[in-house]
């Protein structure tokens, strides 16, 4: 089974990715869709979403990110026809082992989205810094460090993107959330772009073709 906020992803991501580089990534969206429905286990879904993305070099940039899908389908749709504690189990237990360096904050943001429909609330960055993520709790200290750019950076929020950008381009290489530093703060700052913002947000992008399939997945989820 598949997610329909994670189709509609998949596809927005894939048509943003096109539109910023010369790469029709569309045409890869039945190849990915066909991974997330099947009823392989987790691991060997992984193992084909990796063969699309090694016999397709031009999209490597999409790899984790889309591997942050597979993961959130999972919790999503796969979970639904596996035991209820089957996430306390060796066998899963096992498998975070295997994937341990594979993904993206971006599974955080869209554990977050998820809940913020649950809940019935607008997605708010210092909601999910504080009362998603516990950055101010002495136990989520990991968080705070990964985050530490976001948290220093809160009033760009307020900011044009051409300013996020000038700051997304002074974070250090070695941060986990510098790739999605860009498209994070543009999301929060708004997170229903008009096509017209999109024009900017895309005119003032680190990355095109990445920023833009990552804002697309955000607003997707949203």
């Amino acid at each position: 089974m598949i997610d329909q906020k994670v189709t509609l992803a998949i596809t927005s991501a894939l048509q943003a990715y096109s539109t910023y580089s010369s790469f029709d990534a569309v045409a890869l969206n039945a190849k990915f869709v066909e991974v997330f429905v099947s009823d392989d286990d987790f691991l060997t879904k992984v193992n084909l979403l990796d063969e699309i993305f090694d016999n397709n070099p031009r999209v490597e940039e999409l790899r984790e990110v889309f591997f942050d899908l597979l993961m959130i389908n999972f919790f999503s749709e796969d979970v639904k026809k596996l035991e209820d504690d089957y996430l306390e189990t060796p066998e899963w237990e096992s498998i975070e082992e295997q994937t341990l360096d594979r993904g993206t904050e971006l599974l955080n943001l869209l554990l977050y989205l998820n809940e913020c429909e649950d809940e019935g609330i607008e997605p708010e960055l210092e909601d999910y810094l504080k009362e998603f993520l516990l950055v101010d709790e002495d136990e989520f200290q990991d968080e705070y460090r990964i985050y530490e750019p976001v948290i220093a950076n809160q009033i760009l929020i307020e900011s044009p993107v051409a300013e996020i950008k000038k700051v997304a381009e002074t974070i250090s290489d070695d941060s986990e959330v510098k790739e999605l530093f860009y498209p994070m703060m543009c999301f929060f700052q708004n997170t229903k772009p008009t096509a017209q913002d999109r024009e900017t947000i895309a005119a003032n992008a680190v990355n095109k073709s990445f920023d833009m399939a990552v804002l697309e997945i955000l607003v997707s989820f949203n």
